[in-house]
């Protein structure tokens, strides 16, 4: 799995830079077996990509948009050549600019778009596609080679209530399959198709519900156009607020208020809690409640449902708040199915209290509230319409928007966020969180949150070292033994992150190799902070996750409570509704449970590496 400072762990000693050539005129030292992209950018030199993203190690070379002219040493003919995957030689010449170069150039961008869609205005990547960017740099002016019926021809499959595939603008980059086959390890998606129809479609499958996608969102964050997206709900979402007989519940996950001021020009990681409920209320929202007290009551339900399963000699237990992971168990290896936590979601947890508790504190039927959920995860979408996520006959989540749609709708409302002032939660109603709510949204999060109360549930005192920086950390895979006292003792737990390293884990799980008592899992590398529904990045794939956890780490330090159990208004609620945790209401309000959707084989082990050779063959 990559990781945010992969660029720093492949620093190289720069001794080491044996070649040389010249970029542009200028003398430059290249290491063995460097690409001319490579050296050309430790040089801040500029040449333009498309296809090719470095922190997945994706050169395909199918773009052919970085092309260089070259002068190898004793030739006397110049090249033409990509520099995404022609290594540096001794005494080559390199001009990335020259007229040949440039003219190149722009034929290949203008060959590129000669069968995507030219609807920039309405396209959801408007003003952040990379293709977009590209045009510009190269001085397009008009596309000569535009078939606008070919086209139109090409397929948009609408299939997913998550996400959108659009074939009309896609560039062939092979990212999304990149990133699905060798770091998601899922291979939903494949290269299909010769010449003009080659195109990415999605692998033993006529739509996303037959398929062995699981909704993560990954091949949307590395998409460089609009070919991938969200499906796109936010003019459903002001038909509600519009809507006088409606009253609008919008809850907002913890990553959200680390992960969204970047779209409207702040500094990553800036945390914006304030500034996004004083949005909602502009927009017109009629309550705004925060998915961090779900968090907590989840801590509440899913610590003493592990406790319980303890005592019993049932183990290990997953955590089952990420729903593309559920999706992943559901049709990858349902046989893990019984060590899934039932407990829900946070999203879901707040939703279903939202449609229950919260009509009596308010004075309105039950029926008149449509919940709104802001994610950093397209994955949402699809557990929002999970038949099992139903309550009283209608759904829980009415609706989900993604990080990206929510700044969508400001911006069609004349919201910018970076000018309101902050605002305050609507007290004493669903809003109060701990720390331990706060860190959710960050890989291990959940599982240093439960270490917290579990410990408290066992020895009736709260954990000395509060912060469990051995749960901390960027690796796909971390354990841990935790203390939690008599007469528990000693628990094993893992944290794994990244669909890739999640499968290693359930295999050794399933065989018997691994032995832990509790895993936390989620689908998304970093977790929710880098959620598939989050902002999309030009050029790189994750590079804003250390500054998004720092901040939601110190949310945690800055709380006054820090601990789930600790939260007054989860005490009110348990009071007032629950009566205790995995009480009878509890567990019909708060639990869930799932079922087997496997996908078998469709392919034999030779077929399938026949398909990877020849994706790279017919580019």
């Amino acid at each position: 799995m990559c990781t945010p400072d992969q660029a720093s762990l492949s620093a190289r000693d720069p001794a080491e830079a044996t070649i040389t050539l010249s970029i542009n005129g200028v003398a430059c030292a290249g290491f063995a077996n460097e690409t001319i992209l490579s050296c050309a950018r430790r040089y801040d030199v500029y040449i333009p990509t498309l296809c090719e993203l470095e922190d997945i190690d994706h050169t395909p070379g199918a773009c052919r948009v970085c092309l260089v002219e070259i002068l190898q040493a004793g030739k006397d003919t110049p090249q033409i050549v990509t520099a995404c995957n022609t290594p540096v030689r001794d005494g080559m010449e390199v001009q990335t600019r020259s007229k040949k170069a440039r003219d190149m150039q722009r034929l290949q961008v203008e060959l590129l778009m000669a069968d995507h869609l030219q609807d920039c205005a309405t396209c959801i990547r408007h003003g952040s596609c990379e293709l977009q960017d590209l045009a510009q740099f190269v001085g397009l002016q008009q596309n000569r080679f535009f078939d606008r019926e070919r086209t139109e021809a090409r397929p948009v499959d609408h299939s997913s209530p998550s996400m959108v595939r659009d074939m009309r603008r896609c560039v062939r980059c092979q990212r999304c399959v990149a990133i699905c086959r060798y770091h998601q390890k899922i291979d939903a998606l494949a290269i299909e198709g010769s010449g003009l129809e080659r195109m990415v479609a999605l692998r033993d499958a006529d739509g996303y519900p037959n398929s062995v996608c699981v909704s993560c969102g990954q091949c949307v964050l590395v998409c460089p156009t609009g070919a991938l997206g969200e499906r796109d709900e936010t003019d459903r979402a002001l038909d509600y607020i519009c809507d006088p007989n409606v009253v609008t519940v919008v809850q907002f996950a913890p990553a959200v208020r680390v992960a969204f001021g970047e779209e409207f020009g702040l500094p990553a990681g800036t945390n914006v809690e304030g500034q996004i409920i004083a949005a909602c209320r502009k927009l017109g929202v009629d309550v705004v409640l925060d998915t961090n007290f779900a968090a907590d009551v989840v801590i509440m339900e899913e610590g003493a449902e592990l406790l319980a399963r303890l005592k019993q000699g049932r183990r290990p237990t997953f955590t089952s708040c990420c729903p593309a992971w559920i999706n992943f168990a559901e049709i990858h290896y349902p046989d893990v199915l019984p060590l899934l936590s039932s407990t829900k979601s946070p999203q879901q947890v707040l939703s279903t209290i939202a449609k229950s508790y919260l009509p009596a504190q308010l004075g309105v039927p039950a029926e008149r509230i449509r919940v709104i959920s802001i994610m950093p995860c397209i994955a949402k979408k699809d557990e929002a319409v999970r038949p099992q996520m139903v309550h009283d006959g209608q759904p829980e989540t009415d609706l989900v928007l993604t990080t990206r749609e929510f700044a969508r709708l400001l911006r069609r409302e004349g919201i910018d966020l970076k000018d309101l002032p902050s605002s305050q939660f609507d007290r004493p109603f669903l809003s109060a969180y701990s720390g331990a709510g706060a860190i959710f949204g960050t890989t291990g999060g959940v599982m240093e949150a439960a270490v917290r109360t579990i410990y408290a549930l066992v020895n009736g005192r709260e954990l000395e070292r509060i912060e469990l920086t051995q749960l901390r950390g960027f690796e796909g895979l971390r354990e841990a033994t935790v203390d939690l006292g008599a007469p528990v003792g000693e628990v094993k737990v893992a944290m794994v992150h990244g669909l890739g390293d999640t499968r290693k884990l359930v295999e050794s799980v399933l065989s018997g190799e691994a032995n832990y008592d509790f895993i936390e899992v989620m689908a998304c590398p970093g977790g929710c902070v880098d959620g598939g529904g989050s902002l999309r990045s030009k050029k790189a794939y994750l590079p804003l996750a250390l500054k998004r956890r720092e901040t939601i780490y110190n949310v945690d330090r800055a709380a006054k409570v820090r601990q789930s159990h600790n939260n007054p208004q989860v005490q009110a609620l348990y009071r007032e509704l629950l009566q205790a945790p995995n009480s009878e209401i509890a567990h019909r309000l708060l639990h869930t449970h799932y079922a087997s959707r496997k996908r078998e084989l469709q392919h034999t082990v030779k077929e399938i590496w026949d398909d990877l050779t020849m994706s790279t063959i017919l580019y």
